[in-house]
């Protein structure tokens, strides 16, 4: 009952969230423009921001963790070779192979994952997990924008290498992580007073700027969820299910079996890893975690299919609360959480 009880707790309030813009939508109150402009918002000035004030909660850069993050940006490498073999396999139209892959890699770290860590493991987990963020988020965009271009040139659009790298760079989620990580290289050059503290910080010394930032990226999570809701539609599966299929299954199945599992194997099995009940929580989020939900906004504008990356947002957000759930208790009657 405890461990049900754990696991409850953490992946109720997500779904939750996403069903009340559903039934706000449902009812009338959340109109279509509103839904349309507040992607805009979260995907554009909310999450970048999140991303900015998870990063700059990190203590400094000698506390990182190279281990796991580089057991973290080499299972995301893994998986988006996995993906792209998948999808010359299995999808036969262009404009929904970029769609598929990015599902099959890209999970919804940016959103679910620092809070989701948190729930699961408190304060050390947030920290894990904050600093993975700086490295994973990149990682994940740059794919994005590399796997929505490299198919879509056989359907009509021209992509260049040139406007591939001005997407990445454009991209408000690793501008987000950038400015952090330099806010934070900065803060390591500061000088210390006689008490340990920094002589300048914007927490300490800008603190109406600090919680300005702050409050923005605490609206991001739940504002999110709550849109992701109001975008469902159920009506739009006819038509994609053999996708939709594939790319959930592949997204909130296959992808944290083999990464969480190949974690445990690893660390508990083999010991050449030394992973702990505080780094599990972020790889659950990291893998395990539904496809982002800005997704379906890059997806429609760089002219790939838009409508089945929404469905994907939606079914992987569904269908990932029983697998989340069902990892949390394995790990959990392992004594991993």
């Amino acid at each position: 009952m405890d461990v049900f009880l754990f696991a409850l707790n953490a992946i109720l309030p997500i779904i939750l969230l996403i069903f009340l813009g559903y039934v706000l939508k449902r009812i009338g109150f959340l109109k279509k423009e509103f839904v349309e402009y507040g992607n805009k918002f979260v995907f554009m000035v909310c999450i970048p921001v999140l991303l900015y004030q998870n990063i700059y909660d990190i203590d400094s850069l000698a506390s990182i963790d190279w281990p796991v993050i580089i057991y973290a940006i080499l299972g995301i490498l893994f998986i988006f070779f996995l993906g792209i073999i998948l999808v010359k396999l299995t999808i036969p139209d262009d404009r929904q192979k970029g769609v598929i892959l990015q599902c099959v890699f890209r999970s919804n770290y940016a959103i679910i994952g620092v809070s989701l860590a948190t729930q699961l493991s408190g304060e050390q987990g947030k920290a894990i997990a904050s600093l993975l963020s700086a490295f994973s988020i990149p990682v994940f965009n740059i794919l994005a924008v590399i796997s929505l271009a490299m198919f879509i040139k056989e359907s009509g659009h021209k992509v260049s290498l040139k406007s591939t790298l001005k997407n990445i760079i454009k991209n408000p989620l690793i501008i987000g992580c950038l400015i952090g990580l330099m806010v934070l290289g900065i803060r390591s050059l500061i000088p210390l007073t006689d008490d340990g503290e920094l002589v300048f910080s914007i927490k300490n010394n800008l603190p109406f700027l600090y919680t300005a930032i702050k409050q923005i990226a605490t609206i991001a999570s739940p504002l999110a969820l709550i849109i992701l809701g109001g975008d469902f539609t159920f009506s739009a599966v006819r038509g994609m299910l053999k996708q939709i299929i594939i790319g959930t299954s592949v997204r909130v199945v296959i992808v944290p079996a083999l990464m969480i599992g190949g974690a445990v194997l690893l660390s508990e099995y083999t010991n050449m890893l030394n992973f702990d009940a505080t780094v599990y929580p972020s790889l659950i989020a990291l893998f395990g975690t539904p496809v982002a939900v800005s997704s379906a906004i890059m997806a429609e504008q760089m002219h790939n299919d838009g409508v089945l990356a929404g469905q994907l947002v939606i079914w992987t957000s569904l269908c990932s609360v029983f697998t989340i759930f069902i990892a949390v208790v394995i790990l959990r009657s392992m004594g991993l959480l």
